[in-house]
Protein backbone atom coordinates (compact mmCIF):
# COMPACT_ATOMS: atom_id res chain seq x y z
CA UNK A 1 0.00 0.00 0.00
CA UNK A 2 1.63 3.17 -1.24
CA UNK A 3 0.21 5.48 1.42
CA UNK A 4 1.81 3.39 4.17
CA UNK A 5 5.34 3.72 2.83
CA UNK A 6 7.95 5.72 4.72
CA UNK A 7 8.33 8.32 1.96
CA UNK A 8 4.59 9.02 1.90
CA UNK A 9 4.28 9.47 5.66
CA UNK A 10 7.39 11.31 6.80
CA UNK A 11 9.90 14.04 6.05
CA UNK A 12 13.11 12.24 6.94
CA UNK A 13 14.96 15.54 7.33
CA UNK A 14 13.06 15.89 10.61
CA UNK A 15 14.53 12.96 12.55
CA UNK A 16 17.87 11.75 13.81
CA UNK A 17 16.64 8.26 12.84
CA UNK A 18 16.58 8.99 9.10
CA UNK A 19 19.26 6.42 8.27
CA UNK A 20 17.26 3.68 9.99
CA UNK A 21 14.02 4.53 8.21
CA UNK A 22 15.72 4.75 4.81
CA UNK A 23 16.57 1.06 5.15
CA UNK A 24 12.90 -0.03 5.16
CA UNK A 25 9.84 0.30 2.96
CA UNK A 26 7.23 0.48 5.70
CA UNK A 27 8.01 2.22 9.01
CA UNK A 28 6.93 -0.67 11.21
CA UNK A 29 9.76 -2.70 9.68
CA UNK A 30 12.14 -0.52 11.71
CA UNK A 31 10.57 -1.27 15.10
CA UNK A 32 12.76 -4.26 15.89
CA UNK A 33 15.93 -2.30 15.10
CA UNK A 34 15.36 0.88 17.16
CA UNK A 35 17.40 -0.22 20.18
CA UNK A 36 20.44 -1.34 18.18
CA UNK A 37 20.28 1.81 16.06
CA UNK A 38 20.37 4.00 19.17
CA UNK A 39 23.41 2.17 20.53
CA UNK A 40 25.28 2.74 17.26
CA UNK A 41 24.10 6.31 16.74
CA UNK A 42 24.83 7.36 20.30
CA UNK A 43 28.52 6.63 19.89
CA UNK A 44 28.63 9.02 16.91
CA UNK A 45 26.93 11.97 18.60
CA UNK A 46 28.82 15.21 19.16
CA UNK A 47 29.99 15.33 22.78
CA UNK A 48 29.74 19.11 22.72
CA UNK A 49 25.98 18.75 22.10
CA UNK A 50 25.10 15.53 23.93
CA UNK A 51 26.02 14.08 27.29
CA UNK A 52 25.88 10.44 28.32
CA UNK A 53 23.67 9.93 31.36
CA UNK A 54 23.97 6.22 31.92
CA UNK A 55 24.19 3.05 29.91
CA UNK A 56 23.08 3.76 26.34
CA UNK A 57 21.42 7.05 27.29
CA UNK A 58 22.35 10.22 25.40
CA UNK A 59 20.68 13.52 26.30
CA UNK A 60 21.18 16.81 24.47
CA UNK A 61 22.55 19.47 26.80
CA UNK A 62 19.93 21.94 25.55
CA UNK A 63 17.02 19.67 26.48
CA UNK A 64 15.02 20.01 29.69
CA UNK A 65 14.53 16.86 31.76
CA UNK A 66 12.50 16.99 34.98
CA UNK A 67 14.28 15.39 37.95
CA UNK A 68 11.23 13.16 38.46
CA UNK A 69 11.37 11.70 34.93
CA UNK A 70 12.52 8.09 34.58
CA UNK A 71 14.96 7.49 31.71
CA UNK A 72 15.93 3.99 30.61
CA UNK A 73 18.19 3.16 27.69
CA UNK A 74 18.72 2.74 24.91
CA UNK A 75 17.58 6.34 24.54
CA UNK A 76 18.40 9.51 22.61
CA UNK A 77 16.82 12.82 23.60
CA UNK A 78 17.60 15.38 20.92
CA UNK A 79 18.17 19.12 21.23
CA UNK A 80 15.62 21.39 22.92
CA UNK A 81 13.29 18.53 23.82
CA UNK A 82 11.33 18.71 27.07
CA UNK A 83 10.74 15.70 29.32
CA UNK A 84 8.25 16.71 32.00
CA UNK A 85 7.35 15.62 35.52
CA UNK A 86 6.99 11.85 36.00
CA UNK A 87 7.45 10.95 32.35
CA UNK A 88 8.44 7.28 32.02
CA UNK A 89 10.71 6.32 29.14
CA UNK A 90 11.11 2.56 29.26
CA UNK A 91 13.80 2.33 26.57
CA UNK A 92 14.47 1.97 22.85
CA UNK A 93 13.17 5.51 22.35
CA UNK A 94 14.22 8.46 20.21
CA UNK A 95 12.78 11.83 21.23
CA UNK A 96 13.20 14.39 18.45
CA UNK A 97 14.31 18.00 18.58
CA UNK A 98 11.86 20.28 20.30
CA UNK A 99 9.52 17.44 21.22
CA UNK A 100 7.50 17.34 24.43
CA UNK A 101 7.01 14.22 26.55
CA UNK A 102 4.58 15.19 29.24
CA UNK A 103 3.34 14.43 32.71
CA UNK A 104 2.95 10.67 33.26
CA UNK A 105 3.46 9.91 29.57
CA UNK A 106 5.07 6.55 28.87
CA UNK A 107 7.25 5.72 25.86
CA UNK A 108 8.51 2.32 24.78
CA UNK A 109 10.23 1.33 21.52
CA UNK A 110 9.32 4.48 19.62
CA UNK A 111 10.61 7.11 17.25
CA UNK A 112 9.29 10.62 17.84
CA UNK A 113 10.24 12.91 14.98
CA UNK A 114 11.13 16.54 15.69
CA UNK A 115 8.49 18.78 17.29
CA UNK A 116 6.20 15.92 18.32
CA UNK A 117 3.95 16.50 21.31
CA UNK A 118 2.74 13.74 23.63
CA UNK A 119 2.20 16.09 26.57
CA UNK A 120 -0.53 14.68 28.82
CA UNK A 121 -1.05 11.12 30.07
CA UNK A 122 -0.21 9.35 26.82
CA UNK A 123 1.05 5.82 26.23
CA UNK A 124 3.08 5.43 23.04
CA UNK A 125 4.52 1.99 22.38
CA UNK A 126 6.01 0.31 19.30
CA UNK A 127 5.13 3.32 17.20
CA UNK A 128 6.54 6.05 14.94
CA UNK A 129 5.18 9.61 15.23
CA UNK A 130 5.93 11.99 12.38
CA UNK A 131 7.03 15.63 12.39
CA UNK A 132 4.76 17.96 14.38
CA UNK A 133 2.28 15.22 15.16
CA UNK A 134 0.33 15.68 18.38
CA UNK A 135 -1.56 13.32 20.65
CA UNK A 136 -4.22 14.94 22.80
CA UNK A 137 -4.57 14.31 26.52
CA UNK A 138 -5.24 10.67 27.37
CA UNK A 139 -4.89 9.36 23.82
CA UNK A 140 -2.89 6.14 23.57
CA UNK A 141 -1.50 3.55 21.21
CA UNK A 142 -2.69 0.01 21.86
CA UNK A 143 0.20 -2.13 20.72
CA UNK A 144 -0.92 -5.75 21.33
CA UNK A 145 -4.12 -7.42 20.07
CA UNK A 146 -6.37 -8.91 22.72
CA UNK A 147 -6.02 -12.37 21.16
CA UNK A 148 -2.23 -11.94 20.97
CA UNK A 149 -2.13 -12.80 17.24
CA UNK A 150 0.22 -11.04 14.82
CA UNK A 151 -0.77 -7.58 13.63
CA UNK A 152 -2.09 -7.09 10.10
CA UNK A 153 -2.33 -3.62 8.53
CA UNK A 154 -5.67 -3.32 6.74
CA UNK A 155 -6.67 -0.64 4.26
CA UNK A 156 -8.76 -0.03 1.15
CA UNK A 157 -5.87 -1.20 -1.04
CA UNK A 158 -5.58 -4.55 0.73
CA UNK A 159 -3.69 -5.77 3.76
CA UNK A 160 -0.11 -6.41 4.86
CA UNK A 161 0.95 -9.07 7.32
CA UNK A 162 3.60 -7.47 9.51
CA UNK A 163 4.83 -10.52 11.40
CA UNK A 164 4.79 -8.39 14.54
CA UNK A 165 3.03 -9.16 17.79
CA UNK A 166 3.64 -5.61 19.04
CA UNK A 167 2.75 -2.71 16.75
CA UNK A 168 1.05 0.47 17.91
CA UNK A 169 0.56 3.26 15.39
CA UNK A 170 2.34 5.04 12.57
CA UNK A 171 1.36 8.72 12.49
CA UNK A 172 2.37 10.77 9.48
CA UNK A 173 3.62 14.34 9.69
CA UNK A 174 1.20 16.92 11.16
CA UNK A 175 -1.33 14.36 12.41
CA UNK A 176 -3.62 15.56 15.22
CA UNK A 177 -5.12 12.95 17.54
CA UNK A 178 -8.00 14.08 19.73
CA UNK A 179 -8.20 13.54 23.48
CA UNK A 180 -8.89 10.05 24.87
CA UNK A 181 -8.66 8.35 21.48
CA UNK A 182 -7.34 4.80 21.13
CA UNK A 183 -5.13 3.90 18.18
CA UNK A 184 -5.51 0.14 17.88
CA UNK A 185 -2.71 -2.23 16.80
CA UNK A 186 -1.76 -1.70 13.16
CA UNK A 187 -3.11 1.83 12.82
CA UNK A 188 -1.52 3.98 10.08
CA UNK A 189 -2.62 7.61 9.77
CA UNK A 190 -1.61 9.68 6.74
CA UNK A 191 -0.17 13.18 6.83
CA UNK A 192 -2.27 16.19 7.87
CA UNK A 193 -5.13 14.06 9.19
CA UNK A 194 -7.23 14.93 12.24
CA UNK A 195 -8.67 12.27 14.55
CA UNK A 196 -11.74 13.33 16.53
CA UNK A 197 -11.64 13.02 20.34
CA UNK A 198 -12.87 9.71 21.80
CA UNK A 199 -12.23 7.90 18.52
CA UNK A 200 -11.37 4.22 18.23
CA UNK A 201 -9.08 3.94 15.22
CA UNK A 202 -8.02 0.82 13.36
CA UNK A 203 -6.38 0.24 9.97
CA UNK A 204 -5.24 2.81 7.43
CA UNK A 205 -6.62 6.37 7.50
CA UNK A 206 -5.87 8.40 4.39
CA UNK A 207 -3.86 11.61 4.40
CA UNK A 208 -5.69 14.94 4.59
CA UNK A 209 -8.74 13.42 6.26
CA UNK A 210 -11.00 14.08 9.20
CA UNK A 211 -11.75 10.86 11.09
CA UNK A 212 -14.82 10.63 13.35
CA UNK A 213 -15.29 6.86 13.21
CA UNK A 214 -14.77 4.09 10.66
CA UNK A 215 -17.99 5.06 8.90
CA UNK A 216 -17.37 8.80 8.97
CA UNK A 217 -14.11 9.78 7.34
CA UNK A 218 -14.18 12.98 5.32
CA UNK A 219 -11.61 14.56 3.05
CA UNK A 220 -10.39 17.94 4.25
CA UNK A 221 -11.58 20.85 2.18
CA UNK A 222 -8.88 22.83 0.43
CA UNK A 223 -8.43 26.36 1.72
Amino acid sequence: MEQCKVDNLFDLKETIAADLLREVTYPWEALKAIGDFIRRKGKELNEDVFEKRGEDIWVAKSSKVAPTACLNGPLIIDEDAEIRHCAFIRGSAIVGKGSVVGNSTELKNVILFNSVQVPHYNYVGDSVLGYKSHMGAGSITSNVKSDKTLVVVKGDEGQIETGLKKFGAMLGDYVEVGCNSVLNPGTVVGRHTNIYPLSMVRGVVSANSIYKNKNEVAAKEER
